[in-house]
């Protein structure tokens, strides 16, 4: 492995919060991530720039604005200033968190699009558009609503949302209907404009085979890269970016919104008296970091426009897995949410907690599973039982003792601490940040092991000189634990960068060399506990909250009737064992699984029933399952369903899963040959 090359200047931006809602710690999952890896950066003593902002465009934010009866440039600002306190509170320190209704954010992207237009990118082209005459406007993206012409699921004008996922194009939708007073919609034409995507796939294929991406990344974005078409990207909305020349039409949001990365970096590099050119339009390296739904827009939208515009590329793009709530699907609608401020903050807990989860939990591009149970465990059992007790144990008794900390680094505990140090230079650019924590960790487990070998409570009775020699290296450990934590638990490492005696904010600028540097005796104030325990009763009382949410969730979904699939058995029309039996059910093996083009949620796989041939099956579950996981594995199979199209694909056949919030496949409990009858 090598180190990451702090050879350029880096930029690192985190995908924009859309200024519409309060935080929940999905977002975080992103955020948290971003920060430790640009604080790392900094302690290997690489230049870097880290800016983001909010997300104040689009119709959701008219719709919702309208909704509260309050003018959208109002709405916004009220979500912007709640992002902020939170990023604040955790210590997510953008250099700048800007907003996309900035000025110049409007500046910038005018600029990028004229470019576009004038390098012949960008075109205008007639189209038909749905218009409602009782509210006498155009309906654009999610104010209108309809059949997705793709796979036939009710769909928002910009997106197949309950089907197929697929990003539709304004005029796309059948049968339009207003979303605000429900009326059936007019089709007109009109003139919108057009980016030129489809001539960038040559250049895109060859693009993404030198991005230093996530693998879910930039396989997924291969996909996309090999059948592109325009986009438009303008829409009849007064709020917005107007589009040069046209005051009755704004730019598309994803056009202006990842614009947002460069006005932002102009509003700061301006306030340090530094050029933005030198990033945007110079040698560094751009990093994006974002959340796995919107690899497309930055994998395939945004390096094309850059590219027609003359800007710097992205050099990698960092892509997340999602966070799951007691290991169901991250759901508002079904309560399967935990909000930021309402049910973490304001009970509490302290931020780093939950920073230290997201960073240790798993690799980020896999899936986090949040449970206020494993939270405590995790917490109590690394944080408090290694960690904390490590640093609390050896303070408290140099502080008890009056010992005189001086002596030498052990060999052994110059060995550990370089091991972590290293751990931190070569995986922060694999972006493995459960590599880093595990590491730390190990080092405070080192350290609980020396502390408790070598008995300094029976040293400083026999030996007071041997046991200043231990607790001199027992201090070192906690110095190499705070410098190299600070990037996980800042607030954490800043306290205990004060209790040895050095000003607490001063922890950020402290690089990782320092954490081999021997500590010199100072004049320290009186420890205190780091860490306390999460009690079973604290706990208790958050899953409480958590099932009480779920459970007005489901209530409230049976009464709207959107989930009878869901109701109690005995509310279910009971049927009879002959027409049980009218179901065909076979054992299957899966020999190969791809993804379907186009389709957030569907997976086709080639299955194994027994027949002369295998079986195409086309399943929802992509969100759950990657292709690689598929392959090889055994499932439960209908066999007799007439064949049915989805997205222009035929599937023969239903694969069975339980738990439509985690999709587990059905399977067998031993060994069974494909095509094995199920009775």
């Amino acid at each position: 492995m090598q180190e990451f090359p702090c050879d350029k200047p880096v930029l690192v931006t985190c995908g924009l919060p859309y200024a519409n809602g309060p935080a929940h710690i999905g977002h975080l999952r992103t955020y948290i991530p971003a920060d430790m890896f640009v604080r790392a950066l900094r302690k290997m003593r690489q230049d870097t720039v880290f800016v983001c902002g909010s997300d104040t465009h689009g119709t959701p934010i008219i719709v919702n604005a309208e909704e509260h009866h309050v003018p959208p440039a109002e709405f916004v600002k009220t979500y912007h200033k709640i992002f902020e306190d939170v990023f604040r509170k955790f210590q997510i320190g953008f250099n700048r968190y800007g907003s996309t209704d900035d000025p110049t954010n409007h500046h910038r992207t005018r600029s990028i699009v004229m470019d576009l237009q004038k390098n012949g990118y960008v075109y205008p082209k007639s189209i038909k558009v749905a218009y409602c005459k009782s509210c006498s406007r155009g309906l654009p993206d999610r104010y209108v609503e309809g059949v997705c012409p793709y796979c036939g699921s009710m769909a928002r004008g910009d997106e197949c949302d309950l089907g197929c996922q697929r990003h539709l194009e304004p005029g796309e939708v059948l049968d339009p209907r207003c979303r605000i007073c429900g009326t059936k919609s007019e089709v007109r034409e009109q003139e919108h404009f057009f980016f030129r995507l489809s001539e960038f796939g040559d250049f895109l294929i060859k693009y993404l085979d030198t991005l230093h991406a996530t693998p879910n990344a930039v396989n997924y974005a291969m996909e996309w890269a090999k059948d592109l078409k325009d986009w438009c990207i303008t829409r009849n909305l007064e709020w917005g970016v107007k589009y040069p020349g046209h005051e009755d039409l704004v730019v598309y949001v994803w056009v202006d919104a990842p614009i947002g990365y460069i006005a932002f970096t102009e509003e700061y590099m301006g306030s340090v008296g530094k050029d933005w050119k030198s990033i945007w339009k110079g040698d560094s390296r751009i990093i994006h970091f974002i959340g796995g739904d919107i690899i497309y827009h930055h994998c395939i939208f945004w390096p094309a426009m850059l590219k027609g515009a003359g800007y710097t590329l992205p050099w990698g793009v960092v892509a997340s897995g999602m966070i799951k709530i007691n290991d169901k699907k991250f759901s508002k609608s079904r309560g399967y949410i935990v909000w930021v401020e309402d049910d973490y903050l304001a009970h509490g807990f302290h931020p780093d907690l939950l920073r230290y989860y997201i960073l240790s939990y798993t690799s980020h591009t896999k899936d986090i599973n949040f449970s206020w149970k494993e939270f405590q465990t995790k917490i109590n059992k690394e944080l408090v039982g290694s960690f904390g007790n490590f640093v609390n144990r050896v303070l408290t008794f140099v502080d008890s003792k009056h010992v005189d900390v001086r002596g030498t680094v052990d060999p052994e505990v110059s060995e550990a601490i370089r091991v972590a140090a290293e751990v931190m230079k070569t995986e922060i650019g694999n972006y493995e940040f459960k590599k880093i924590s595990d590491a730390i960790i190990t080092l405070s487990d080192v350290g609980n092991t020396y502390f408790q070998s070598h008995e300094p409570w029976k040293l400083i009775k026999e030996d007071r000189g041997a046991c200043e020699h231990v607790l001199f290296n027992c201090v070192q450990l906690v110095k190499a634990m705070a410098v190299l934590s600070e990037p996980l638990i800042p607030q954490k490492a800043a306290e205990i960068w004060g209790m040895l005696g050095y000003e607490p904010s001063g922890i950020s600028a402290v690089g990782l060399d320092e954490a081999s540097v021997p500590y010199v005796n100072r004049p320290r104030p009186k420890p205190k506990i780091l860490f306390t325990k999460l009690e079973d009763k604290k706990i208790a009382e958050m899953e409480k909250i958590l099932d009480e949410r779920v459970r007005k969730a489901e209530t409230k979904a049976k009464l709207q009737g959107k989930k009878e699939e869901e109701a109690p058995i005995q509310e279910a029309e009971l049927v009879s064992i002959d027409d049980f039996g009218k179901l065909m059910l076979r054992v299957g093996k899966v020999l190969s699984c791809e993804r379907v083009k186009g389709s957030k949620k569907l997976l086709k796989s080639m299955i194994d029933v027994g027949e002369d041939q295998p079986r195409q099956i086309l399943s929802g579950i992509a969100e759950v399952y990657t292709p690689e996981e598929m392959v090889g594995k055994t499932v439960i199979v209908i066999v007799n369903l007439k064949p049915a199209k989805i997205m222009g694909i035929e599937s023969n056949g239903m694969i069975l899963a339980a738990d439509s919030n985690g999709a587990t496949l059905l399977t067998v409990e031993k060994p069974s040959d494909p095509g094995t009858k199920i009775h």
